[in-house]
């Protein structure tokens, strides 16, 4: 068995190098011999690779998942149809093709690495790193590779400076869009890849990754690593982590090769250059609206000429990030509640009344419903005659919807910022600030903070002790913690502005502060001015990106250590407050 241990541990190595080369390979122009060396080596990887996964079957006396089973034999089938190009079906161009670039290859190399490293058993030591720690510490490495990564030659067209790199790497990773170099021009196709890639991944965040593939592959996991996973995930117990995880990654995938097929039949191909152009611009945009990152490969993102009156396109965008914002565990719940109706309709489970549609997700759905319908109404009154003069009746409703709902994290625009009035403006500097919903891949306060908010308020003036709706009582817990994210919200978007109006004072303090509520909402909009930001101003912005998206809450969590609750109350007293 040690033996049996020994092969898998080279083969994870070997394949954790052929990462590590795969990456100069594509990032570095190489020489003839170096690109000969590679694929020696990554014919090694691949060998060994389909070596050790054969072993675990032959020593293993029980098979593992149906799932594992099918991944095992496509990525052995794609080994081995890999190396047959090299070896048996080429014959004469073997040396030809064998000294040249292989993209297959690659791809194959990828697939070894996902089967190797998911076989390591990791366990988190709680008495090391908490929950809030982990999380804090996995955004922060990702961040930094993906800085790395972007500054790679074949990344860029002329090179970057780190401030910029890390800048555009904690803008994809924090799902934000703010930008200092233009995507679609400044970036390679390998560079607009990497920055896919850390948006997915920050969309979901590294540890829903890694824990899904380890589980898949070994079906269970440590105790410690379920209890960090249930913080995270949110979940109702420890044996609902990984149904959740694998409902995470499902409903993700799922909804953006939807919105990419239909934003795919959307485009005009005049447009583009050709079908892979033309996919990769529908997959690009796909997983940018899904993770409300607001990232384009267009230059005025959806204002730009031959985008600006495709509707179809605009709905579909709005649509994805709409149902992205709204949190995983509401569009969990909303589909548990349609195949419940279908039921009913049908005549299934008529006499059972169950609370279907929990409390969670009727207080998002109507404020998010409330919030957006409102923003609408007024931006379609404020702006009838200024930025949608240009659209039909049907586009100034489409337009007026799509400049409503991207406030709230997405950050795409479909009008010119800065030609928007000063009351639309003020409207979208409190939509941003209200942002997403909990769980999802937006930011700001999040909409069920505005609703208790709210109903407080009104608890208050109805001279009530306690906030009552649905038939339900919201938690002490609840309350506090949704008046200490809008007090820790305000602190870090008024510190953030202060320490820009003093490095960036030569711009308007109006645009720094719309600068600033974007960057901590994670929502992207800007009027302008996140290039002309001095590299203090880029720090800053970068540094309430960041904590915007992992939020402030969860930082002070992270910094406190935890006091043990002890059974004793102090006599109560009321404070003075108006």
């Amino acid at each position: 068995m040690g033996k049996n241990s020994f092969i898998h541990r080279i083969s994870f190595l070997l394949s954790l190098v052929g990462l590590v080369l795969l990456i100069f390979d594509l990032g570095f122009d190489q020489s003839q011999n170096l690109i000969t060396i590679y694929n020696i080596f990554y014919v090694v990887v691949l060998v060994l690779g389909v070596a050790s996964t054969s072993i675990r079957y032959y020593k293993n006396k029980s098979l593992p998942s149906k799932g594992v089973i099918i991944f095992d034999v496509v990525s052995i089938l794609f080994s081995v149809f890999v190396l047959g190009r090299h070896f048996i079906f080429l014959d004469v161009q073997l040396l030809e093709s064998f000294l040249v670039n292989d993209n297959w290859l690659k791809f194959a190399i990828l697939l070894t690495f996902i089967r190797e490293s998911s076989d390591i058993q990791i366990s988190v030591d709680r008495t090391i790193l908490n929950p809030a720690q982990l999380f804090i510490l996995s955004f922060l490495t990702i961040i930094f590779i993906g800085s790395l990564l972007l500054m790679l030659p074949n990344a860029t067209h002329s090179g970057i400076s780190y401030i910029d790199a890390l800048f555009t790497s904690t803008s994809a990773v924090c799902v934000t869009g703010l930008i200092v170099v233009d995507t679609g021009f400044f970036f390679t196709s390998l560079g607009q890849s990497i920055i896919l890639c850390l948006i997915q991944i920050g969309g979901l965040g590294i540890l829903t990754f890694t824990s899904f593939f380890s589980y898949f592959f070994k079906g269970g996991s440590t105790y410690e690593n379920q209890l960090t996973l249930n913080s995270i995930t949110s979940s109702k117990s420890l044996n609902t982590v990984f149904n959740t995880l694998k409902y995470i990654i499902v409903i993700t995938f799922g909804i953006e090769l939807v919105s990419a097929i239909l934003i795919y039949t959307s485009l005009d191909n005049k447009d583009f250059t050709g079908f892979l152009d033309q996919a990769f611009f529908s997959v690009f945009h796909a997983i940018s609206a899904f993770c409300n990152a607001g990232f384009s490969t267009l230059s005025s993102s959806f204002y730009e000429e031959g985008f600006r009156f495709n509707y179809g396109l605009q709905l579909v965008i709005i649509i994805s990030f709409i149902i992205g914002g709204l949190g995983f565990p509401i569009v969990e719940n909303i589909d548990k509640y349609v195949k419940y109706s279908i039921k009913r309709i049908f005549g299934r489970g008529r006499d059972a009344r169950p609370w279907v549609l929990n409390i969670n997700s009727r207080i998002t759905l109507i404020t998010t419903f409330i919030v957006t319908g409102i923003a609408v109404i007024v931006i379609y009154i404020l702006e009838y005659q200024n930025t949608l003069a240009e659209h039909s009746g049907f586009g100034k409703v489409v337009t007026a919807l799509f400049t409503a709902a991207t406030p709230r994290t997405a950050g795409f625009n479909t009008v010119d910022l800065s030609l928007l009035t000063t009351p639309t403006l003020l409207l979208i500097f409190l939509l941003m600030w209200i942002g997403a919903s909990p769980s999802s891949t937006g930011g700001g306060i999040k909409t069920s903070t505005l609703a208790i908010s709210t109903l407080n308020i009104l608890s208050l003036a109805k001279g009530k002790s306690r906030i009552e709706v649905f038939k339900r009582e919201i938690s002490n817990i609840s309350i506090r913690r949704s008046y200490a994210i809008i007090a820790l919200s305000l602190i870090v978007i008024g510190s953030s502005t202060l320490v820009l109006s003093i490095s960036d004072k030569n711009l308007s303090l109006f645009d720094l502060v719309f600068e600033t509520i974007s960057a901590y909402s994670t929502v992207g909009l800007s009027l302008g001015i996140t290039e002309k930001l001095s590299d203090l101003g880029k720090a800053v912005i970068i540094f309430t990106m960041f904590v915007g998206r992992v939020s402030m809450l969860t930082v002070v969590i992270a910094i406190f250590k935890k006091i043990k609750q002890k059974n004793y109350n102090y006599p109560t007293e009321e404070i003075t407050i108006n």
